[in-house]
């Protein structure tokens, strides 16, 4: 652990548009949305500053004040971010040269200068190394710096971002959902998200706990609308997703099924 910063180095693998699903995501959410100050910390960046460069990008289309923070506690990847950033501020890369992007030092601690509190921490790849008894004091420590009504993105994806799950967690480090996100183009089947279940999940994937019924409920439907799939994946997506809602699943907004995306309360897959 670094001196004065909580947490590990994170294992740093860092592709681009690695992340872009959970971008979005955060974009069409109310919090950053309806915010005061859209501060938003890419905690646990990686190798390189490209997702926090990416994420503000992203970003600025729903909020064009927004600010993203990157933290990381090795001092040789903040460099390196900082660099990348000098060639964005000089026009020598993909992104905008007035980005509203810095990076810092830091851990589960999220140092912030000032009063301000972030409206947004989003934590991808970086718990999936911890022990899962690690999980709750990492969530308390983050969740205690966000604004009154911001929110922890904690989750985990595959390398290339096609698989991506993610847990929403509000300012008293209660998680409130679980967000499945898939693409659907060449997806054999559902199941393929527990491979990249969140840390507080991926080992709750047995039988009686309220994780594996949502995939094994998913899976099942999956392959009932098979038939579906002469119209293209995303309606196959969209009738095991309507055949579920029928039962009383809430899967979130409807808007986004089309995504390979569903949303569910916490309460349905919450560990026994």
């Amino acid at each position: 652990m670094a001196p004065g910063h909580i947490g590990q180095a994170t294992r740093g693998t860092t592709n681009t548009n690695r992340l872009r699903r959970v971008d979005r995501w955060i974009a069409r959410h109310p919090v950053l949305r309806r915010c005061a100050d859209p501060l938003v910390v890419d905690l646990g960046y990686g190798a390189s500053g490209v997702t926090a460069l990416e994420l503000e990008a992203r970003l600025r289309r729903s909020r064009s004040d927004v600010d993203v923070l990157g933290l990381e506690i090795d001092p040789a990847r903040v460099a390196r971010a900082r660099e990348q950033l000098a060639a964005v501020r000089a026009g020598k890369s993909v992104f905008s040269p007035d980005a509203r992007v810095s990076f810092d030092r830091g851990g589960f601690e999220v140092p912030i200068a000032g009063d301000r509190r972030p409206a947004v921490i989003r934590a991808f790849n970086v718990l999936r190394q911890y022990d899962e008894d690690d999980v709750a004091a990492a969530w308390t420590r983050m969740a205690g710096r966000l604004a009154p009504d911001g929110m922890l993105v904690e989750g985990t994806c595959d390398e290339i971002g096609r698989v991506s799950t993610w847990i929403e967690v509000g300012p008293d480090a209660v998680p409130r959902t679980l967000t499945l996100s898939l693409r659907l183009a060449g997806l054999d089947s559902p199941a393929v998200a527990a491979e990249r279940l969140p840390k507080a999940l991926i080992h709750r994937n047995v039988p009686g706990e309220g994780v594996h019924d949502l995939l094994a409920d998913l899976e099942r439907e999956w392959v009932r609308a098979a038939p579906a799939s002469s119209f293209g994946p995303v309606q196959r997506w969209r009738a095991a997703l309507e055949s579920l809602s029928s039962r009383g699943l809430d899967l979130g907004p409807r808007s986004r099924w089309r995504l390979g995306e569903l949303t569910v309360p916490w309460a349905r897959v919450a560990p026994n």
